[in-house]
């Protein structure tokens, strides 16, 4: 059977005559180029160029709707582009990261610490001038960036041992990278240390150099160092760290270099500096028994991983319970009699909540040991507050 002849096409359209008897338009769809002549259209460039504009996308997205089928190419328009989705979280998770890597219990602890020790030095309400808070603030600020660069140079040289021990952490689950890491870590200790010497205060300097130096002993693996593998030097730097630069050097910032009265510790500071120690060498020990698993795969001979997770939990505890006896004998002692009934009863109460808690206590789960660890931060806490009373 012959076919019918093909109608000739006029030369001005030999191009959609072509694409006609390739099977890729439909006749009724040749016209639609003319209907939109661009500069007939826009006579009035503010008004009918945006409908011209407008007709002209319509028109085409209808012809290529009604040829696709014919067509088995899907050719793109060089204006559209895939959107790219963003995620709306991505700041909030970056934040935590950080929140985290801070390792924000210590920052607390840190704040806390330095605030309470700073208010012992006033000895009337005119004391509390803006000069003290100045001076305050001035200890605060590089006493917490300086703990920045402590926690974070322990997490760079324990992200393998992280990856069993603290999966959170966000250099050990990747949420931080290690060159972030180390960014903040470099940052902090740089602006630690530089407002230390702007500021002019000896105490203060020798201070942020002390837990410096003492952080990277304490973390770093060169020959000499390294010291969280040893359980006595791992104690000797929480307790020189915490228990007496803490409390002394920041005591001399306030009262001699803000208040700008003779150096004179109070009692109040030296019973501060006992219990912290005792603190301390808590910290020191109840740190390591939820690590046990990681620290003994990697070499970390902790007394934890040594002696057994109980021998260490109770000994600890122990240690806590004499020491909130021995505050109590030392409150009875005070000439005031609030001090006197305050310092008795509320060390009294937090022995007989700590003894108990530690009886029920399930030592094999990691929760619950983290948990107990963080409590006993919280006992240090309050202690600072407590300590103000001791007359």
């Amino acid at each position: 059977m012959l076919s019918a002849p093909s109608t000739p096409c006029p030369s001005s359209s030999s191009s959609k005559c072509f694409l006609r008897h390739q099977g890729f338009l439909e006749p009724s769809q040749l016209s639609v180029k003319k209907r939109h002549n661009f500069l007939k259209i826009c006579s009035n460039p503010f008004r009918r160029c945006t409908r011209g504009f407008s007709s002209s996308s319509f028109t085409v997205q209808h012809l290529s709707s009604k040829s696709h089928e014919r067509n088995p190419f899907h050719v793109k328009s060089e204006y559209e582009y895939p959107s790219r989705p963003e995620d709306p979280n991505h700041l909030s998770k970056q934040l935590r990261a950080f929140y985290l890597f801070t390792r924000p219990y210590a920052i607390m602890g840190t704040v806390i610490g330095i605030t309470s020790v700073s208010l012992l030095p006033l000895e009337t309400i005119s004391d509390l001038s803006p000069a003290f808070f100045v001076g305050m603030l001035k200890a605060l600020v590089p006493a917490v960036l300086m703990n920045i660069y402590t926690v974070g140079i322990n997490q760079i040289y324990d992200v393998e041992i992280d990856k069993i021990n603290k999966p959170e952490l966000p250099l050990a689950s990747g949420d931080i990278s290690m060159e972030t890491g180390k960014l903040i870590v470099f940052i902090s200790l740089l602006m630690s240390l530089g407002m230390g010497i702007m500021f002019k205060s000896p105490p203060l300097l020798c201070a942020l150099i002390i837990n410096f130096l003492l952080g990277t002993a304490y973390s770093v693996d060169f020959p000499l160092l390294r010291w969280k593998k040893y359980p006595f030097l791992a104690a000797s730097y929480i307790l020189i760290n915490r228990g007496i630069v803490n409390q002394l050097a920041f005591f001399a910032h306030i009262q001699k270099h803000v208040l700008g009265r003779p150096l004179v510790y109070t009692k109040s500071v030296l019973f501060g500096v006992a219990f912290m120690c005792i603190f301390s060498i808590v910290i020191a020990l109840s740190k390591d028994i939820p690590d046990v698993e990681g620290d003994q795969e990697y070499g970390i001979q902790s007394l934890a991983a040594k002696l057994g997770k109980k021998k260490v939990f109770w000994l600890y505890v122990n240690m806590l319970l004499t020491a909130y006896g021995a505050a109590m004998v030392i409150g009875a002692l005070s000439s005031s009699m609030l001090s006197k009934i305050v310092t008795v009863f509320s060390h009294c109460a937090i022995a007989l909540i700590l003894r108990a808690r530690a009886q029920s206590i399930d030592l094999n789960s990691k929760v619950a040991v983290s948990s107990f660890y963080l409590f006993i931060w919280k006992l240090m806490y309050n202690e600072y507050f407590l300590l103000h009373l001791v007359r």
